[in-house]
């Protein structure tokens, strides 16, 4: 679709930055989107105070309307649906299950974009689950909603490979450049009919939980590509951690080195100028930025050069 084109009216719905990214391409390309719901406001932090989703926050500063409704059930955004009248709607990360009565409303359909190659990774935590298993390739997928999670005809899909150090947070960012290219495709196709939708493979399905603060801890004795793969799977949040001399310890940043010793899981085998070699049930990883308790984010070196971490250090699953 071109400007000066018939602009399709475009009601975005969407909340953390891999949705706005999405929103920006839209703007960008100066796509007619008559409004934009988000989640509403939500204190964070130690001071509690009033925090903006980044969906909000992008649209505010492009003056787009922002709707936060606090639901959308029994018809809580009939009216709005009403008065915006949109061709399309757009949903990436909002959060809250559509009801029917907003899928059905689009001439062109709710579209969704989602972080994995569906029928893959259905649910909360695709980039994150991907990562954490140790998958190769991963990729974005725009669907046409429904009432299951994750469950509509793919229209357009997409593959993104994940490198072995890769971590979420990098993985995210290069999700979300292809999804908000892919949506653009998606948007254009659907004007043109040159989508044919297909529907998902359900004998393929798998489906993503939220990651829990319990699943957050590393246990050395496992091996370490596994140790390695949890690490990068949770960074940069929530963070996997560990405990160093009864504190607990976040690690951000890792690889798999060989070590054949197998002596003690957890120990060091060695330190160098900027990496912690911490002993697995098989072979070792290299961590290179920890966050210890009541601390920042910090390289290996400053730990190292700090005596924080030593020769006879030991990571520890817990407390004691």
């Amino acid at each position: 679709m071109k400007k000066g084109d018939k602009m399709l009216k475009i009601l975005f719905m969407g909340t953390p930055d891999f949705a706005a990214r999405c929103l920006e391409r839209l703007v960008d390309e100066g796509r007619n989107v008559v409004g934009v719901i988000t989640q509403p406001d939500k204190a964070k932090g130690r001071g509690m105070k009033t925090a903006f989703s980044d969906v909000k926050k992008y649209a505010l500063e492009k003056k787009l309307t922002v709707y936060q409704p606090q639901t959308l059930k029994d018809g809580a955004i009939a009216e709005l649906l009403g008065q915006l009248c949109p061709d399309i709607i757009i949903v990436v990360a909002y959060g809250k299950i559509l009801p029917e009565y907003v899928l059905r409303y689009p001439k062109y359909g709710c579209i969704n974009v989602h972080g994995s190659l569906l029928p893959k990774y259905r649910g909360a935590a695709p980039i994150q689950r991907a990562v954490m298993n140790g998958e190769k390739i991963t990729g974005v997928t725009t669907m046409f909603m429904d009432k299951g999670l994750d469950t509509g005809d793919i229209l357009l899909s997409r593959e993104y490979e994940i490198g072995e150090n890769e971590t979420t947070g990098e993985v995210f960012d290069g999700l979300a450049l292809l999804g908000a290219q892919l949506l653009s495709e998606t948007i254009d196709g659907l004007e043109s009919k040159s989508i044919t939708a297909t529907r998902q493979d359900e004998s393929k399905a798998t489906y993503t939980e939220k990651i829990t603060n319990e699943e957050c801890g590393i246990d050395f004795s496992d091996d370490a590509q596994a140790v390695h793969n949890k690490i990068r799977g949770l960074s940069p949040f929530p963070g996997a951690f560990c405990y160093l001399d009864g504190k607990i310890v976040k690690l951000y940043e890792s690889s798999v080195v060989p070590c054949e010793d197998g002596i003690g899981a957890g120990s060091v085998a060695r330190l160098t100028k900027d990496e912690i070699i911490v002993r697995c049930g098989k072979n070792a990883v290299s961590l290179t930025k920890l966050k210890p308790e009541g601390k920042g984010i910090m390289n290996a070196r400053d730990l190292i050069n700090g005596r924080k971490v030593t020769p006879e250090s030991v990571f520890k699953t817990s407390k004691d």
